[in-house]
Order: C-alpha cells, then sequence, then structure tokens
C-alpha cells in the first residue's frame, strides 16, 4: 500500500486497534533486540517508550523476557511502571528487585498511585517509604488508603490546589509561580472558604484572560460539579463523561474538599472495566499474569470449568431422558444442535445487553419490566421468522412435514426462552450480589439447552413416535 493507503487504512482503524498495533509493533522489536543479545538497542527502545507503554510490553513477555527488560528501564520510570502493570506482574517485578531501589523508584510516585501499590510492596520498603514522607504527606496517604479501591476516594489525589474567592487574579497568578510545579492534568483551581467547603471552581482560561484585578468570587463557577468521596468509580467515569470533565473535585458529607480526580484517572478505570467485563465472562481476572507457571493457572481454571461440567451433565441428563427418541429418530440427533445453538446467541445478545445496561446505569429496576417486554417481542419476532426458514430447510433435507413443525416450534420457544433469560438471569443475579458477567452466561447456556433439548425432542417425542 502507498503512504495515501496507509494513511487511509490507519484512519479507519479504531484506537483499541492502534493501541494493539502499537504494542504488537514494540513487541516484535524487543523480542529480536533480546534474542539478538543487542542490548543497546534495547535499552535505545525502551528510552522512546512511555510508562504505560512499556509496562504493556511487560504484562505481553514470558517471563524471563519480562525481568530481563526491567532490569534495563529507566529507573526514574519504574514506579509508574508498577503502578500500570497489573498486580501479579507487578508482584513478580518486586520480587526481582531490591528493597533500596524499590523505595527510590516509589518515591516521586504522586500519592494517589502510589496508595495503588503501597500493600504490594515489601514491609520493610513501606516503612522506608513513610519514614521520607513529610507528617502532611503521611496523613494524606493514608486519607487515601482509608477508602474503598473503587471509590472516588480510592481515585482521588490529595495534593489538590485551592484558592480563596476574596483574593484577586493576579493574586492566584502570584502563588502559582511561587508554587512553581503545577499538575499535568490541570484546567481549573478550585474555591474554598476557611472551613476547606468547596464553594467553586476558577477556569484557568478565566485566569489567564480576564483582568488581574478582578477577584476570584466573581469569575468562579458556583456551579461546578463536586464527586462525593464515597462515589463508585463507575459512576464516576459516567460523571465525567456527561458533563465533559477534565478534573473534578472531591468532596465529603460536609462538602469539604478532599483531594481531585483527573480524566487520566477515569480513563484506567473504563479500561479496567472493559478487561474486567470480557475477562470475567470466561471465568478469568483480569490481574491474572498470562504467563503465570502453567500449573498455577491450570488451577485457576478448575472452578470454572468444574462449574461448567456440572452445567454440561444437567443439559446430557435431560437428553438421556429423550435416548430412545434419539434412537428412533436419527434426524433429532442431528438437528437439535441448531435449536440449542439459535437460543443459546438469542439470550446472549439479550444478556450482553442487560450487563452492558447494568454497567453503564442504564437499566434499573423502573425501566426493567419495559425492557423485558422489549426483547420477548424481539424473541418472538425473531422466532417467527427463523422458525419459517428453518423448518422449511428441515422439511426439504428430510422430506417429512412434521419434523418441519416440530423444528418451528422449538426454534420459537428457545428464542423466546432465551430472551426471558438473558433479560431476567442479570437481574436475579445481581440481587443476589452475583457479578452477571462472570455467572450469567453459563447460567443462560444452561437455560437454553436444557429448554431446546425438552423443547425439540420432547416434542418429537410425542407427535413423531407417540409418546
Amino acid at each position: 500500500a502507498g503512504p495515501g493507503q496507509s494513511t487511509a487504512i490507519r484512519g479507519s482503524l479504531m484506537p483499541e486497534q492502534l493501541h494493539e498495533e502499537k504494542t504488537a509493533r514494540h513487541l516484535e522489536r524487543l523480542s529480536e533486540a533480546l534474542d539478538s543479545g543487542t542490548q543497546n538497542q534495547v535499552s535505545k527502545l525502551l528510552k522512546n517508550l512511555s510508562a504505560a507503554e512499556v509496562g504493556d510490553l511487560l504484562e505481553s513477555l514470558p517471563i524471563a523476557k519480562r525481568l530481563a527488560i526491567w532490569d534495563m528501564t529507566d529507573p526514574e520510570l519504574d514506579g509508574e511502571i508498577l503502578v500500570e502493570v497489573n498486580d501479579e506482574v507487578r508482584a513478580s517485578l518486586i520480587r526481582d528487585t531490591a528493597p533500596e531501589d524499590l523505595v527510590a523508584a516509589v518515591d516521586d510516585l504522586d500519592l494517589d498511585d502510589l496508595a495503588d501499590i503501597m500493600n504490594d510492596l515489601p514491609d520493610e520498603v513501606t516503612r522506608k517509604v513513610l519514614r521520607s514522607m513529610d507528617e502532611l504527606d503521611r496523613e494524606r496517604l493514608a486519607q487515601v488508603m482509608s477508602y474503598p479501591e473503587d471509590s472516588a476516594g480510592g481515585l482521588m489525589d490529595p495534593d489538590v490546589l485551592t484558592i480563596r474567592p476574596d483574593v484577586t487574579l493576579d493574586v492566584v497568578l502570584r502563588y502559582l509561580r511561587v508554587r512553581g510545579e503545577l499538575p499535568d492534568v490541570f484546567d481549573q483551581l478550585f474555591v474554598v472558604n476557611r472551613d476547606s467547603r468547596f464553594l467553586g471552581s476558577l477556569k484557568l482560561s478565566d485566569l489567564l484572560t480576564q483582568d488581574p484585578l478582578s477577584m476570584v468570587g466573581e469569575l468562579m463557577d458556583a456551579s461546578a460539579k463536586a464527586i462525593p468521596v464515597d462515589m463508585h468509580e463507575l459512576q464516576v467515569a459516567t460523571e465525567f463523561e456527561h458533563h465533559d470533565m477534565v478534573t473534578a473535585p472531591v468532596v465529603d458529607l460536609d462538602n469539604r474538599l478532599l483531594g481531585w480526580i483527573s480524566v487520566d484517572d477515569v480513563v484506567d478505570v473504563i479500561r479496567d472495566e472493559a478487561e474486567h467485563s470480557v475477562l470475567t465472562m470466561a471465568g478469568l481476572d483480569e490481574e491474572d499474569d498470562m504467563f503465570a507457571p502453567i500449573v498455577q493457572s491450570a488451577l485457576r481454571r478448575w472452578v470454572w470449568l468444574g462449574v461448567n461440567l456440572v452445567t454440561a451433565f444437567l443439559a446430557a441428563g435431560v437428553l438421556y431422558a429423550f435416548e430412545p427418541t434419539l434412537d428412533q429418530i436419527v434426524a433429532t440427533a442431528v438437528l437439535f444442535p441448531i435449536v440449542m445453538s439459535m437460543g443459546g446467541i438469542a439470550g446472549t445478545q439479550t444478556l450482553t445487553l442487560m450487563i452492558r445496561g447494568m454497567a453503564t446505569g442504564q437499566v434499573s429496576s423502573i425501566n426493567t419490566p419495559a425492557l423485558l417486554r422489549k426483547e420477548l417481542a424481539v424473541g418472538l419476532l425473531n422466532g417467527v421468522v427463523f422458525s419459517v426458514v428453518i423448518a422449511a430447510i428441515a422439511m426439504i433435507w428430510y422430506d417429512d412435514v412434521s419434523l418441519g413443525v416440530v423444528m418451528a416450534i422449538a426454534i420459537l420457544a428457545n428464542l423466546l426462552a432465551g430472551a426471558l433469560a438473558g433479560a431476567l438471569i442479570p437481574v436475579v443475579l445481581k440481587r443476589m450480589s452475583i457479578d452477571p458477567a462472570l455467572a450469567g452466561g453459563v447460567v443462560l447456556t444452561t437455560v437454553t439447552d436444557v429448554v431446546g433439548i425438552i423443547a425439540f425432542v420432547g416434542l418429537a417425542t410425542y407427535l413423531l413416535i407417540g409418546g
């Protein structure tokens, strides 16, 4: 492809695809350099990567190569890299790093990032890190770590820029110059009173463009959205999306400003939730190491494989009850997988829609009945259409009208069952405090398999061979 074609192809790719393509390129080049023993080339490649990119690569490498790359990373990036990798990979890197190097690596981390990995550090390193911090930072770190990890309090950075409403913009500008260092993501200053209660925010654009003698109280946005400290991280992400936020203040029940959250923290939440949704549907954990030892990986999958085995035996037991029918009518053995697969696909579509809606807050007890009616109507319409098509094919294939009728009824019944199960299973599991993404697929498969077998082979038993 020429330059124009390459640009067009790149432009048509989704951001996730571009990220995957970039990571794959880096991985290939690093692996080639490692295999050839050219450490200088490896070091040069690593210097051009961000901490997040190096983290992606470390997660993508077998353990031996991972540790070799880790030894060659820039020590100034080591702390950020530890924040970026998943829990299990982080643990392996920490085990391979000397305590004094770990202390140096995490020394310059933001407090919210340090809180994320503090519990993973050896006790010796934790004590040294705490001793190196001043009292205020120790208090702020303890504050962040006191909140659940998946809450706004767990996400927030307690090191927050605040100003008073009774000062001029010129005073604020001079304060920022004296402070010197500013956050990387910075679009507003938070206005508080003497009791640290949040009053509003001053946009950076107003600070730079308005009359320096103007008072902060005159220009601040008193309607600025604040995030409650106990808000779940997924709801925080939704608030950022709905209000186009770049940064947001975090407040307690008394409206006291505790910290702030930036959009880069929210991007991490969104990515983690996407990985969680995909992996939990297969009974896996996003924090697992892709290159964990074979026995360890196998043991982790035993539980979910065991659950699937039980449900498979349940479906097989139902099928066994109709073994005489299968012996007498070979066509049922050939055709009944079609019935089960159609119900499974229809149910999975509804299940996925419901799980996504629950994750984004679009599905609740208020609209669940309406959504259930809609999905049943969709299942009925699809059932009618596909039952006619599949029944016609079965009639032509086996030259048997009765078999076609059985096929049609079974397809219709299982598509309706799939729609009903796909809509209700997530609701029931959530009320039982079970993650629908984790258990929903297995329960749905069992329901559609059992209903499909009973509907198709059961009907065949009574209509084709007289019960």
